[in-house]
């Protein structure tokens, strides 16, 4: 899909400081000189598109009393599609690829605590039949700021 460029502006201003306003996608497009219904028209397209994935917030996991850890699962190439299915059925799952590596699905987990987190690793496991699946919680952060000029 080619993005034009009323599309790179709307990316760019939607990827940090979203508004909290009754009607965000009015202040979207005050800011950039256009409709609220074109701001909503293309960000629909775009969507659609899976040019956007989702809008929404994002939280620093530990800061809301909540732990996080990233994953990673051998799985064989026939059960990668089974896999990737039960891991996504996981509300605490916020991202899962697939990898070149030995250890080729990778994901992340965040739940309220790690013996939670351990608790549906297990059930991941049995429902799976892959073993081990590593369990790499963070020792340090060094947070980056993901935005990306268009």
């Amino acid at each position: 899909m080619m993005l034009d460029e009323t599309d790179r502006r709307i990316l760019n201003r939607i990827q940090t400081r979203f508004p909290i306003a009754p009607r965000p996608y009015a202040v979207i497009a005050e800011d950039l000189g256009l409709t609220e219904n074109g701001v909503m028209s293309r960000i629909k397209r775009l969507k659609e598109k899976d040019v956007i994935r989702r809008i929404g917030g994002n939280f620093v996991p530990e800061k809301v009393g909540f732990v996080s850890t990233l994953c990673a699962a051998r799985v064989p190439e026939t059960a990668i599609e089974h896999f990737a299915e039960v891991v996504n059925s996981y509300p605490g799952v916020t991202h899962n690829y697939q990898r070149d590596n030995t250890y080729n699905i990778w994901f992340t987990f965040i739940a309220p605590s790690m013996a939670e987190i351990e608790e549906n690793l297990e059930k991941i496991k049995q429902q799976t039949g892959v073993s081990p699946i590593l369990n790499m919680p963070a020792t340090r952060v060094f947070k980056i700021r993901a935005k990306f000029e268009l």
